[in-house]
């Protein structure tokens, strides 16, 4: 997984484009009555590629338990439908890095047609738990994220 990762990088670097990817399986539990994946199922797909996009970045297991980071927003966009034979993966990169959040931007691609099926937009902010507040990012953190920072 880290090697297909790396190639991603160094392809989308050229473009100044660079983009974490991972493979997507879609269920069959995924599908709606017409046969298309549910949008609910889509927000774990980005779910599924923001916790795999953490896990490079930050070369470790993420212990959900104790994981400081928190989605606090999310804003889709639905450009086609997804079928279950499509070869789905998530895309993941960084727009920006703040003092105590950044923003995300992630896309599902069917890998066969290269066709953009759906967009999201994330914010993610650096959140101490027991004091209920955000707390500034920590600078080894931020030099991972500002790595894949994407032009758009």
């Amino acid at each position: 997984m880290r090697i297909f990762a790396h190639i991603i990088f160094v392809f989308r670097n050229l473009n100044r484009f660079i983009m974490f990817s991972c493979p997507i399986q879609i269920r069959m539990s995924d599908l709606d009555p017409y046969n298309h994946v549910n949008n609910g199922s889509q927000c774990n797909y980005f779910d599924m590629g923001r916790s795999r996009f953490f896990e490079h970045a930050f070369q470790q297991q993420i212990d959900w338990l104790t994981f400081k980071y928190v989605l606090v927003h999310v804003d889709l966009d639905f450009k086609m439908p997804i079928h279950f034979h499509d070869d789905l993966v998530c895309e993941s990169a960084i727009l920006e890095v703040g003092n105590a959040s950044f923003k995300m931007i992630q896309r599902l691609v069917d890998q066969k047609t290269g066709v953009e099926k759906t967009l999201c937009h994330a914010v993610v902010v650096y959140y101490d738990r027991d004091a209920n507040q955000s707390e500034r990012i920590p600078n080894a953190d931020r030099a991972e994220l500002e790595a894949w920072k994407v032009e758009r």
